[in-house]
């Protein structure tokens, strides 16, 4: 699954590991993530995100 990083502070989504903090299990792909999801670490929207280039 695709990973995703936050431009503002450099936090990555893995939909691998999820964000169990906020209630997102693993597995979890970012296109399946709430509308109201943010950025654990700056707390910014989804719209901040790109897709990782690996």
């Amino acid at each position: 699954m695709q990973k995703y990083v936050c431009g503002p502070c450099g936090y990555v989504y893995d939909p691998e590991v999820g964000d169990p903090d906020n209630g997102i299990a693993p597995g979890t792909a970012f296109e399946d993530l709430p509308d109201d999801w943010v950025c654990p670490i700056c707390g910014m929207g989804k719209e901040v995100f790109e897709p990782v280039e690996e």
